[in-house]
């Protein structure tokens, strides 16, 4: 319908067959760069859509902003990074609400389709998947780093600029194509905070390969120094009675399995036989693609989630 009337309400077609998938994530910014936070938020939105299997529609903007004290300039970048990042994902950018504020909080309210009988949940994993995660640990980490003006914090905001606002739509892709049962994208609880999610509610167990898990290189370096954001410490303390850690795992790795992070990777579990075309999806796509663990039945390791050297 357009902006030109100044309507009330979005009003879109919808496709025959398919269910309405819906998700509403904002927060207040992680970057300096306006602009780069409004894709960051845009892309952290859409990715509850993608972990379901399903594909955006529309979003509609939710924008708290202190207009009496900050530059209009900076909420126009705020929402053209997120009109940008919507369109990148084939989706109608359908207007949204503001209200004002002291701080700056932005995000999305998606909507997306989904195939009603191909849906990835947290209850689908199954003794044997293989579990693939599609981008490295460690933005909790960068982030920290960037409040804090840490030396060298110029070189951590482009590289969280650069891994947070990627979609994860290609991921999205191989749940639909795969035909895949569970996923989940991993956000402020962490990977291990996540994947217990998923072993509960699947009543199975999970093996998490630490070494194979991937790290933003810059980010193992921080944590090292103690640069580990309060929110991973507190994920950590909240799993640790449904986590073993096997003797000899890296103490560093595993602090960052449980690294807050804004805008991760998804989580995709896969069936052995089907490992190999979705490392091939991913690898044609240009995405990372990492095996870090494998689904085992409920009794099978010492605990709900193991970390493996």
């Amino acid at each position: 319908m357009g902006v030109a009337g100044n309507e009330d309400a979005c009003v879109l077609s919808f496709p025959g067959g398919k269910a309405l998938v819906q998700t509403v994530d904002f927060f207040t910014p992680i970057v300096d760069d306006a602009y780069a936070f409004g894709q960051i938020a845009a892309a952290n939105a859409l990715s509850d859509v993608y972990a379901m299997g399903g594909e955006p529609l529309c979003a509609m903007n939710i924008v708290c902003f202190p207009i009496k004290k900050m530059p209009r300039a900076i909420l126009t970048d705020i929402l053209r990074g997120g009109r940008d990042k919507v369109l990148e994902a084939g989706a109608v950018p359908a207007g949204g609400h503001s209200v004002e504020d002291d701080e700056t909080k932005y995000g999305l309210a998606v909507s997306g389709v989904v195939d009603p009988d191909r849906v990835a949940t947290n209850k689908g994993l199954l003794p044997g998947d293989r579990l693939i995660l599609t981008k490295p640990l460690g933005t909790g980490v960068l982030s920290t780093a960037l409040k804090a003006k840490w030396q060298g914090f110029e070189r951590f905001e482009e590289l969280l600029i650069a891994w947070a606002s990627r979609l994860n739509a290609t991921g999205g892709r191989v749940i639909r194509e795969l035909g895949l049962r569970a996923a989940t994208d991993v956000t402020g609880f962490g990977l291990g905070g996540h994947l217990l999610e998923m072993a509960h509610a699947s009543n199975v167990s999970i093996a998490l390969a630490s070494a194979d898990v991937p790290v933003i290189d810059e980010a193992l370096d921080l944590a090292a120094m103690g640069l580990l954001p309060a929110g991973s410490h507190a994920n950590r303390k909240f799993c640790a009675s449904a986590v073993h850690v096997e003797p000899g795992v890296d103490g560093l790795r595993a602090d960052l399995c449980f690294d807050a992070q804004t805008s991760g990777g998804l989580v995709l579990a896969v069936p052995e036989e089907k490992v190999p075309d979705a490392l091939r999806m991913l690898a044609e796509a240009g995405e990372p693609a990492h095996v870090v663990g494998r689904v085992h039945a409920q009794g099978e390791l010492p605990a709900r989630l193991t970390l493996l050297r």
